[in-house]
């Protein structure tokens, strides 16, 4: 990450533990399990989580097999996620991984794209992680999508105040979300550049997988997230269409997956 008083001040909040574990965002947690369960190599495998945050990942790793390595620039988030069974945690920046060549099996960056807003600072992520991987091991970043603050406040309602309009739309133009409130800076993705930065990592080919689809945006998303039957019927719904081009700028966030070469 980009480490600014802001942002920092914003993550000393504890805002982050509760995020993907709770309402409508475990969409987005259950879809990035998904999608992984099916692209990591079996465990018990080495994966390094960069930006890992509490840990909302690196717990359900850990609980599959894996030898799961956090890293975050938040002390906080070290300290808590350093409390999970399994799971190291230690301090780290994404641009700078402190890990030898080819250490991991798979490398995740399932935040730290979101704060790097200078193309040259993502690549440069991306290209640690490639370092950091075997030949052959899996690279998996998240990105935010272009829209999502304009279809996120629309939901929410909030589009009606000028400070959250301005910002998601200074984001769906030019990428850069400055958020009301917050005051730290965030970049959101046209879905058709990350294959770009992945390419000038090392990265020749990509996967692209659509997260929430337009289902993030429905009113009773959470009825659907509490029944686990219609849970189960949503997932495999989203399944079906995580990877048509159409579509992949409807979600909130997309995950692009590549493999270092051999």
């Amino acid at each position: 990450m980009a480490l600014t008083p802001e942002l920092v001040a914003y993550y000393a909040q504890d805002l982050e533990h509760e995020r993907l574990r709770e309402g409508r965002n475990r969409l987005e947690l259950w879809r990035t399990q998904d999608v992984l369960r099916r692209t990591l190599p079996p465990a018990p495998a080495r994966v390094l989580d960069v930006g890992g945050g509490t840990g909302a990942h690196a717990e359900w790793l850990s609980a599959d097999g894996y030898e799961v390595e956090l890293l975050d620039p938040i002390p906080l988030h070290v300290e808590r996620a350093a409390r999970l069974p399994g799971v190291r945690a230690r301090l780290g920046d994404a641009r700078h991984l402190p890990v030898p060549d080819a250490s991991a099996d798979a490398v995740l960056l399932l935040g730290p794209l979101y704060h790097l807003p200078e193309r040259a600072d993502r690549v440069r992520a991306l290209a640690e992680a490639r370092r950091a991987v075997r030949p052959g091991g899996l690279v998996a970043a998240a990105t935010i999508n272009r829209y999502a603050a304009v279809h996120g406040t629309i939901q929410l309602g909030h589009y009606v105040r000028a400070p959250e309009r301005q910002a998601a739309l200074a984001a769906a133009t030019g990428g850069v979300m400055l958020s009301p409130g917050r005051g730290f800076t965030a970049y959101f993705h046209d879905p058709d550049d990350v294959p770009g930065e992945f390419a000038d990592a090392g990265f020749p080919e990509v996967g692209r997988y659509g997260l929430e689809g337009a289902f993030w945006l429905y009113g009773d998303l959470d009825d659907w997230l509490d029944d686990p039957g219609r849970r189960a019927l949503l997932l495999d719904a989203q399944r079906v269409m995580e990877s048509e081009p159409s579509l992949l700028g409807v979600s909130g966030h997309l995950l692009t997956l590549a493999r270092r070469p051999l």
